[in-house]
């Protein structure tokens, strides 16, 4: 299992209640089921809307259990964003 950091940004981060915490995954699937577990309620609704970025890189439409997690690596949960 990697070990690394997830960053919540905007609505993510209020709903977590932190900027970021540890993770320790093998892939993006199972970090966000443990987030889901360790913040039940705003927070999963949030996440259904989010798009995410694994060591700078987009995941897109790329299925999560896919997505394979680096040691020391960063996921960041980006709620979408209003403005232009």
């Amino acid at each position: 299992m990697a070990a690394g950091t997830i960053r919540y940004w905007a609505a993510a981060k209020a709903a977590a209640g932190v900027a970021e915490e540890p993770y320790t995954a093998d892939n993006l699937a199972e970090a966000l089921q443990a987030v889901r577990l360790n913040h039940p309620g705003e927070l999963v609704l949030v996440l259904r809307r989010c798009s995410f970025l694994v060591d700078g890189a987009p995941v897109g439409t790329r299925g999560h259990e896919t997505v394979r997690l680096a040691e020391g690596g960063t996921v960041e949960v980006l709620p979408p964003f209003a403005g232009g």
